[in-house]
């Protein structure tokens, strides 16, 4: 009892940044103020608190150590240290907005469709990015939800289809805040956030008409539909499977590839190889590997440890890695 005791006034005088040791070799405890408390429960909070370190002085009682910890910083550099905790600390969500509509009207065909922005909450996500979607568009939407949640989303309502009056700027506008409202209203149930049948609401459009581009060597066209894509899958990814923006990523080095952008394609294909390995991948992992190894000889990177690995894949799965190019591969989704 009488070491945990002595631990324990050890421990707060450590809190405080001051530690003595008298004369017979146990911490004593000095008087500490309620400024100098703060600056110790501020450096016990830090995510390396600093040892007990300084300035040793020698006095006829004992040795004194002084430790820097949290006192050496100025008020204004603690209060931004405050913020930038309280910021990491903050819930992140989504937002939806839909803030203009415009109607299509074809030789066959007359309707609406809602600008629908994505952005998360706080100063988290300062760059919104918006798609287009049609009522059916909804309404699909939300009957596959209700047939995989039915009873976890009985409070969540879509909208009423109306058969007159579809095109009257009134109706149009009524319904614009209804489809916001229900969109915000579906986010805050979790089964739905969490759902695969999510993100593909928001990028499936985008992502067949990216691919559709890329197939007619449109690449530049491709390529600004994907960045939309990724923009939004990044917004989504929080609450969905990290897998989500590998095949969009790959699509991306594809393009950089064909438009001479080794660069950019180096990049895209390493930010799509952690998932990849991570989670099994296999489809990907070999096109990827010698995508790499083919930019990184052209860009002068060190490629020995990608070749090592794309060698012993090879070697551990001979005859079933496949030996179609990242291209080959991409190609054929979202057909």
């Amino acid at each position: 009892m009488f070491l945990f005791l002595c631990f324990l006034k050890y421990y707060c005088c450590v809190l405080s940044g001051v530690v003595v040791f008298g004369a017979s070799g146990f911490p004593k405890l000095t008087h500490l103020s309620s400024q100098s408390l703060r600056r110790g429960l501020s450096s016990e909070n830090k995510l390396h608190p600093p040892g007990v370190t300084g300035a040793i002085k020698q006095t006829l009682s004992g040795t004194h150590y002084e430790a820097p910890s949290c006192s050496s910083l100025t008020t204004k550099e603690l209060q931004q240290n405050l913020r930038a905790v309280k910021q990491r600390q903050r819930l992140v969500r989504l937002m939806f907005e839909i803030p203009s509509t415009r109607i299509v009207d074809r030789a066959l065909s007359k309707y609406v469709v809602y600008e629908i922005v994505v952005m998360r909450s706080g100063s988290f996500d300062s760059h919104r990015v918006s798609v287009e979607r049609r009522y059916s568009d909804f309404s699909r939407f939300h009957h596959k939800l209700q047939e995989e949640f039915g009873e976890e989303l009985e409070e969540v309502l879509l909208p009423r289809k109306l058969l007159t009056g579809n095109f009257s700027p009134d109706i149009i506008s009524e319904r614009r805040l209804a489809l916001q409202d229900y969109l915000a209203k579906l986010y805050s149930v979790r089964c739905a956030r969490h759902s695969p049948h999510f993100p593909t609401f928001f990028t499936e459009q985008e992502q067949r008409r990216a691919h559709s581009l890329l197939r007619a060597g449109q690449f530049q066209a491709a390529l600004q539909q994907l960045q939309v894509v990724l923009e939004i899958q990044e917004k989504l990814l929080p609450w969905q499977s990290p897998t989500l923006i590998v095949p969009t990523v790959c699509a991306l080095a594809v393009c950089y590839r064909d438009l001479e952008q080794p660069e950019q394609a180096f990049a895209a294909a390493q930010r799509a190889l952690p998932p990849v390995r991570r989670y099994g991948l296999k489809r990907y992992r070999a096109s990827l590997l010698d995508l790499l190894v083919d930019l990184g000889y052209e860009l002068g990177r060190p490629v020995a440890q990608i070749q090592d690995e794309l060698t012993a894949l090879r070697d551990a799965e001979r005859g079933e890695v496949t030996s179609r190019s990242l291209k080959e591969l991409v190609v054929q989704e979202f057909v």
